[in-house]
């Protein structure tokens, strides 16, 4: 049974910074395309950043790049996102994600095209 954890979230000024992380227990992430989305009260989720299995493609969604970075850990069991200069519109329920199956090259930025979830982490940002 694949399971996610986040933790990092929590209130922070603007232009503030929080590092996000997901933790994995039944399986590592080496090999299989992650994501993290938010979400954002009564929208749907969206894509922040997507890494493909192998190859090392990866995206940011634009209002991010530069700001938010995704990162693993050696060991492959966990992954994190560093976001930096937040704004109050960043204020949403970060989720994790992977896909469930091994060695794709693309990266997905669709939220049906990931099989395992996290619970989510709240991150508020004042103004």
């Amino acid at each position: 049974q694949v399971q996610l954890v986040e933790s990092g979230g929590g209130l922070v000024q603007t232009g503030g910074s929080l590092r996000l992380s997901c933790a994995a227990s039944g399986r590592t992430f080496s090999g299989y395309a992650i994501a993290w989305f938010r979400q954002f009260p009564g929208k749907e989720r969206e894509i922040v950043t997507a890494i493909s299995g192998i190859g090392g493609g990866t995206y940011y969604k634009d209002s991010v790049r530069g700001l938010f970075t995704f990162s693993k850990d050696n060991a492959k069991t966990a992954v994190y996102l560093q976001m930096n200069s937040l704004k109050p519109e960043d204020t949403a329920v970060y989720y994790c994600a992977t896909a469930p199956t091994r060695g794709s090259s693309y990266y997905y930025t669709g939220p049906g095209q990931y099989t395992y979830w996290g619970q989510g982490t709240q991150v508020t940002v004042s103004s």
